[in-house]
């Protein structure tokens, strides 16, 4: 999403260049820029495997968290947790509560927890491991509370069961979360913090609380104040942050459920330039990037918030002062 609109790029009109102007495919450009990168990481790994506060990829750790940290202080988790700066802000605000950041990649968890070793933050790890295989590692009622902090939104419709808040993850943090268990979710992907609440309301979830805009509040609290690197970068492109904290209900529906999820999706569905008209859905500028037309977006029915360059709903759901500048611009184009 751009400010014009719903831009995507049309094929094989991308050059890359070295510094020598001569163009060469993307690979190889890959294998030039990366070399000392992928040193980087090796000895990053090496280090790792070092570290006191990482576990990678352990087993029979259900149960034995407590144990871990030798205190039964409460257990919350930071998932897909990057760089681990949640998950090490939390530590410092909370002394005597634990916090594990978890993530697959461990270049950016050495990140985290070599700040955590720094500061002789004891009550702060990370796990290595796969999200979708979160379950195996904690025991029934073994964590209050799970943070997700600026995940993929994994937009495409395809790719909806990958989304972090998708029932197939709550029902994974069910087995493990205590009763009234807090989820946080902290996004700038509207389309995320849409989803989620529509999840919310679909499947009998409890809001806590919902902030449309955190950084418009006079006041919020010291744990919406700590920032992710994902954070400060604004990759939606959205000049907002999203908050939802929720509980589960008891039991999470089934495939009824998910069934009519799916089909609030396929409504909710962006375009794909190969089932539109062309010079009637959408068209291609000149810079080669397709933008969808007033029609299109008349028949969709409501503003999706990115700033659509055609959008015929005088940009209402589009955060200022974005929407201010778009609406002047549009003035003075007409």
């Amino acid at each position: 999403m751009t400010e014009a609109g719903w831009l995507l790029p049309v094929p094989n009109r991308v050059t890359y260049k070295c510094p020598n102007k001569m163009p060469v495919k993307g690979e190889f450009m890959d294998k030039l820029s990366l070399r000392p990168m992928g040193q980087k990481k090796l000895e990053r790994f090496a280090e790792l495997k070092t570290f006191s506060n990482v576990l990678q990829f352990p087993k029979e750790m259900q149960g034995k968290w407590n144990a871990f940290f030798t205190n039964p202080n409460p257990l919350t988790l930071e998932l897909a947790c990057g760089k681990g700066e949640y998950a090490v802000g939390l530590g410092r605000l909370y002394p005597q509560r634990n916090f594990i950041g978890i993530d697959l990649k461990g270049n950016r968890i050495w990140v985290g927890a070599k700040k955590a070793l720094q500061e002789r933050l004891s009550n702060v790890a990370f796990l290595r491991t796969q999200i979708e295989q979160v379950n195996e590692y904690f025991g029934k009622n073994e964590v209050k509370e799970i943070w997700i902090t600026f995940p993929d939104p994994q937009l495409r419709l395809s790719k909806a069961k990958k989304r972090l808040t998708h029932p197939k993850f709550r029902r994974l943090y069910q087995q493990f979360l205590v009763p009234g268990g807090l989820i946080h979710l902290k996004t700038d992907s509207p389309e995320l913090y849409l989803f989620t609440k529509t999840v919310i309301q679909l499947y009998g979830c409890i809001i806590h609380e919902d902030i449309d805009d955190v950084h418009t509040r006079s006041a919020i609290s010291d744990e919406l104040q700590i920032r992710t690197h994902y954070e400060s970068m604004d990759i939606a492109g959205s000049n907002r942050i999203h908050y939802l904290s929720f509980s589960l209900p008891e039991k999470l529906d089934g495939k009824d459920r998910d069934d009519e999820l799916k089909e609030k999706l396929q409504e909710q569905e962006g375009p794909n330039p190969g089932e539109l008209i062309e010079g009637t859905d959408y068209y291609i500028n000149k810079e080669g990037l397709v933008v969808l037309t007033e029609k299109y977006h008349l028949d969709k029915g409501y503003c999706c918030g990115n700033g659509c360059r055609h959008c015929p709903y005088q940009y209402e759901n589009v955060p200022e002062p974005k929407k201010s500048g778009l609406l002047k611009e549009k003035k003075n184009n007409h």
